[in-house]
């Protein structure tokens, strides 16, 4: 599977899974489904953007830390929006967004397929 699609389709999955850990949180029930829609809009984007670098650069090493960077970057513009009360919620947002990012990085350089040679 391509490095893109690989990072789509688990950036989707893990951005479902990061969004319903929010119910951990009794205070954020009722806004899940807003809580759910984002984190797997946020997981997506993220993915396809962590996917085309890894078809260009093929490192495992560079690839995470890549894919850790753009997760904690597009976490951060997620907690940069207040809840109603104004409350930021940084680190219950920013920690699984970097761990996404380290994932999809991962597993986009490892388990992708790289793009094909053209004769």
């Amino acid at each position: 599977m391509p490095k893109p699609v690989l990072g789509l389709i688990l950036g989707a999955i893990l951005g479902v899974l990061d969004g319903f850990s929010a119910l951990f949180y009794p205070e954020a029930a009722p806004q899940i489904t807003e809580i759910v829609f984002f984190s797997t809009l946020k997981s997506l984007i993220a993915g396809v953007i962590i996917g085309f670098y890894a078809r260009k650069v093929d490192s495992i090493g560079k690839g995470v830390l890549f894919g850790g960077v753009v997760g904690l970057i597009f976490a951060f513009l997620v907690a940069l929006a207040p809840d109603e009360s104004g409350n930021h919620y940084f680190i219950e947002i920013m920690v699984p967004g970097g761990i996404i990012g380290l994932i999809l990085g991962f597993a986009t350089q490892k388990y992708g397929s790289k793009k094909p040679q053209t004769a």
